[in-house]
Parts: structure tokens; C-alpha cells; sequence
């Protein structure tokens, strides 16, 4: 299965979003690995197992086996993070900011790609979940990195239409079973 065949499930009412995910492979601002990984955490963050091993199969023709393994860290570092400091962030106690959080995080000093690329995915992923605080700490990252925000926007736009592709997909596999679903 690949992107293209999941294009192909998109239902007319969701036109734009089958057009949005036409033009991922146009992006420019973003370098193969930055794209095809950001489409992979994000895929991950999706929770939808079609898109999932859709944006691997793509991906895989873009992606080191490094850049692949990296892109799913990314995507489940960020699983337990966003969590995590989405609380703190919106705790009613301040004090929950001071406490450590006792969470090990080893492959965010060492992902096994360039740490922007990594910085890139991880901030795309926490804009799926939704985690402020984290989305600020990556920005600040890339930015002082010297990433230019067009390249940002990219990722997360490509993360917002992943997004969109799973909840649109798990529509229609709740309304309108496949026949593989119903036999």
C-alpha cells in the first residue's frame, strides 16, 4: 500500500485533502529526509495502521534505514513527551514545572540522523498531539538552528494532512465497512 493507493480512498466530500496530499512529493522547503521522515512520525502520531504502513512504504524509497528507525523515535519519544509537558504546561500548580521529569529520553541526544531532521519530526509530531510546550522547545531548537520557518510550516502542514488523511480514512471505515470487514 503506498500514498498514492490512499488517495484513491479518499471520499469526494474530502476532495481538498486528497489535492493536500497530491502535494507533499512537491514540497521543496524540506530535504527528502526532513519530508518522507516528518511523514513518517507523523503517520505514527496518526494511530491509523492503513496510513501508517502507507507512509512507510512511500517513505522507503527516501529514507535511510537509519532515517526510517529515527523517524519512528521521533514519533514515540513524543508520545510519552507531549504527555508529559502538555500536563505541565497545563497544571493548575506551578510547582509540577520544577519536578523532574524522570522520563529517559537518551534518543534525543543521539536520534541516528542530523538532530535538525529529528528536531523537525519531533516538533511535527507534537503538533499532532497537541503539546505547546513541546512545539515551542523545537521551534526555538530549529529556529536557532537556522531552519527557516517556510521549512516548519512545511513539516507541520505536512503533520496537519497525514492528520486529516487518518481521521478522514477512520470515517469511512466506520460508516462504510470495507467487504473484507463485513464477511
Amino acid at each position: 500500500m503506498s500514498l498514492d493507493d490512499l488517495k484513491n480512498r479518499i471520499p469526494d466530500y474530502a476532495k481538498d485533502i486528497r489535492l493536500n496530499l497530491s502535494g507533499i512529493s512537491n514540497i521543496t522547503t524540506l530535504t527528502p529526509q526532513q519530508l518522507w521522515g516528518t511523514v513518517v512520525a507523523t503517520s505514527i502520531a496518526s494511530r491509523n495502521a492503513d496510513v501508517i504502513r502507507a507512509a512507510e512504504a512511500t517513505a522507503a524509497a527516501h529514507l535511510t534505514e537509519a532515517a526510517m528507525t529515527a523517524a519512528r523515535s521521533a514519533a514515540a519519544i513524543m508520545a510519552m513527551n507531549n504527555i508529559y509537558y502538555r500536563f505541565t504546561h497545563l497544571a493548575k500548580n506551578p510547582d509540577f514545572l520544577t519536578l523532574p521529569a524522570r522520563l529517559r529520553m537518551n534518543v534525543i541526544a543521539n536520534p541516528g540522523v542530523e538532530k535538525v531532521d529529528f528536531e523537525l519530526w519531533s516538533l511535527a509530531v507534537s503538533a499532532v498531539n497537541g503539546c505547546g510546550r513541546c512545539i515551542e522547545a523545537h521551534e526555538d531548537v530549529l529556529l536557532k538552528a537556522g531552519v527557516a520557518k517556510e521549512a516548519i510550516q512545511d513539516a507541520v502542514r505536512v503533520a496537519a494532512i497525514i492528520f486529516s488523511v487518518s481521521v478522514t480514512l477512520a470515517a469511512e471505515d466506520a460508516v462504510r465497512p470495507s467487504v473484507q470487514q463485513a464477511a
